[in-house]
C-alpha cells in the first residue's frame, strides 16, 4: 500500500468519525438528517485538526450483526460518506461493523472512497456475536469484480476477540499480508481505549516487511510519541473526543494537540535514520 500516494505521508494519522445509530439498528433515533449532521461537523473538525485520513464507522449500532449488516445501513452509510466526500479533501475509509467487509468494499467502490478496514481478514475469532470467519477470498475476488482500487487495512488479532487457537503473532502477521494480501496490518490493545504495547508492534513491523502497520486503538497525545516508534500510521477516535468520552463528540483542540505530538515524533524518527545513514556511511 503506497502510503505517500493515498495520504500524502509516509506516517499517515487518521481520525474516525462514529457514526450516531442508523436505520435498523437498536438505539436508531429514527433522523437520518441529525446522524449526518454530526458527522459533519466530526470530519470537519478532523481535517481542521490536521489529520491526513478520516475513517467512518457505524459504531454506535452496537450489538453488532455478526457479518452481514441490513441494507438500510449500507445505503446509511452510502449517503453520509458520500456526502463527507464532497466537504473534506482528505482520503476517507469505511468500516462497516462487525465485519462486513463485502459491504463496505462496495461502498467505498461506489463512493470512490481509498481504503476499508476489516477486522477479520484472514482466521479464526471468537467475538461476542460469536465465531467470526475471515474470508479474505470472497473480498479480494469482489474487489476485482468491482474494478475498484480501494485499499484493504486488516486487524491482526482485532480487539474484542480471542483467536481460536493460539496463532503466534508474528505467524499471524505473515498470514493475514501473505494470504491474506491485506494491503496493511492494524494492531490494537484488547478493547476500545487499550492500546497494543511497544513489544508487539515491534513484532508486528518487523513481520510486516514493507506492508504499514498501523496502531488501531488506545493512542492518545501522551503515549503516540512511544507506540509511533515501532508504527507506520494510525487510527485515532476515543482520545480525540470532549473530556476523552467516547460518546462525546470530536473536540479540534485535542486533535490538533495529537497530531503535532504524532508529527513531532515522526520527525525525530526520521532524524535518527539519517544520523544512522551518516554513520554507516562513514
Amino acid at each position: 500500500m503506497d502510503l505517500k500516494q493515498i495520504f500524502k505521508t509516509n506516517n499517515p494519522i487518521i481520525g474516525v468519525v462514529h457514526l450516531l445509530p442508523l436505520p435498523t439498528s437498536p438505539r436508531w433515533g429514527g433522523n437520518l438528517k441529525a446522524v449526518i449532521s454530526r458527522a459533519e461537523q466530526e470530519a470537519t473538525a478532523l481535517a481542521a485538526g490536521g489529520v491526513d485520513g478520516i475513517i467512518v464507522e457505524n459504531f454506535f449500532d452496537a450489538p453488532f450483526a455478526k457479518e452481514g449488516v441490513d441494507p438500510a445501513i449500507v445505503s446509511a452509510m452510502t449517503v453520509i460518506v458520500d456526502r463527507l466526500k464532497n466537504m473534506v479533501m482528505l482520503p476517507i475509509g469505511i468500516n462497516i461493523l462487525r465485519n462486513d467487509s463485502h459491504s463496505a468494499m462496495a461502498v467505498a467502490a461506489c463512493v470512490e472512497a481509498e481504503f476499508i478496514r476489516v477486522n477479520v481478514l484472514t482466521g479464526v475469532m471468537a467475538t461476542d456475536q460469536g465465531l467470526i470467519e475471515g474470508q479474505a477470498h470472497q473480498l479480494l475476488r469482489y474487489r476485482r469484480e468491482l474494478g475498484a482500487t480501494v485499499g484493504i487495512l486488516a486487524d491482526v488479532l482485532v480487539k474484542h476477540a480471542r483467536p481460536l487457537g493460539t496463532p503466534n503473532l508474528t505467524t499471524a502477521v505473515q498470514d493475514t499480508i501473505e494470504r491474506g494480501l491485506a494491503d496493511g496490518v492494524i494492531l490494537s490493545g484488547w478493547a476500545t481505549g487499550s492500546p497494543p504495547n511497544l513489544e508487539d508492534l515491534e513484532l508486528a513491523s518487523a513481520a510486516a516487511g514493507d506492508t504499514p502497520v498501523f496502531i488501531g486503538s488506545g493512542a492518545n497525545w501522551e503515549n503516540i510519541t512511544r507506540l509511533m516508534q515501532a508504527a507506520d500510521g494510525v487510527i485515532v477516535a476515543s482520545s480525540l473526543k470532549r473530556k476523552g468520552k467516547i460518546t462525546e463528540t470530536i473536540d479540534p483542540l485535542r486533535v490538533t494537540q495529537f497530531v503535532e505530538a504524532a508529527r513531532d515524533t515522526v520527525k525525530e524518527k526520521e532524524q535518527q535514520k539519517s544520523v544512522s545513514s551518516v554513520k554507516l556511511a562513514k
